[in-house]
């Protein structure tokens, strides 16, 4: 079969290496049932998956050359044609699911928010993303990497970063190295204050990383009684998902 060309404009990276893809799907807990795939571009990770028995399967491509190598090769294999990141989970799956993917670089976050917003659904992930959106994920406290995705996924995901692949492995070889994570949702995971507040909290005080939270939260009212809290001496990649619950507990806006 005539091979499926990489689109510049689509971030596609061909994992070349079979032996990482079998390693990648091996990293898949035990108790998966439902499964989608995003991006399988030529399935070298789908091969794998299916030999994995009884599992609901499916996989989301929106590159048509690659749908249609993968009707050929996978006679079949569900195939949803269209764009993940516009994707109505629910119309696929009526309960949790894990999701695998060999991610495209220039969509990373957007696929990661997407996870964000359907986390009731997604029990799982296991992935393969730009080594340093991989970093910053799996961080903890304290580090450079660690941002708003670390805190905003840390508090529904437990996150582990599994090993990194060089840019060999891939055709064409993308500029830097991937970085493979699995995370785990995580049921006794819930924040014990207002949503929306919480992800205002952590967006507005890492956007002005370089300063304390004195300065960056200026825009928020806290109670009189925490004002003096020393946690307002600290920035913001110094503080665990706790900590940050702990400050929208004292907002005026949580009350």
């Amino acid at each position: 079969m005539q091979k499926v060309t990489p689109k510049k404009e689509l971030g596609q990276h061909f994992l070349n290496e079979e032996t990482i893809a079998e390693k990648i799907v091996n990293s898949l807990s035990q108790n998966n049932t439902n499964i989608l795939e995003v991006g399988p571009g030529m399935g070298v990770l789908t091969q794998f998956i299916l030999q994995q028995k009884g599992i609901n399967f499916k996989v989301v491509e929106i590159d048509k050359e690659s749908v249609i190598y993968l009707q050929k090769k996978y006679p079949s294999l569900h195939i949803i044609s269209g764009d993940f990141l516009k994707l109505n989970l629910s119309e696929y799956y009526n309960d949790k699911l894990t999701i695998i993917g060999n991610f495209p670089f220039n969509i990373s976050s957007q696929i990661l928010f997407k996870i964000l917003e359907n986390k009731e659904r997604v029990i799982e992930l296991v992935g393969m993303f730009q080594k340093e959106v991989a970093e910053r994920v799996a961080s903890k406290p304290g580090k450079k990497c660690y941002g708003i995705l670390s805190v905003l996924l840390q508090a529904w995901y437990d996150i582990e970063y599994l090993f990194t692949v060089e840019e060999n492995s891939f055709t064409p070889p993308p500029k830097v190295q991937s970085g493979v994570i699995r995370m785990v949702r995580n049921p006794n995971k819930k924040i014990c204050c207002d949503e929306t507040l919480f992800r205002n909290v952590v967006k507005t005080a890492f956007n002005q990383r370089r300063k304390t939270l004195r300065n960056s939260l200026k825009c928020f009212s806290f109670t009189e009684g925490y004002k003096e809290n020393p946690i307002f001496s600290m920035r913001p990649e110094q503080l665990s998902v706790g900590q940050f619950e702990e400050l929208c507990l004292n907002s005026e806006k949580n009350r």
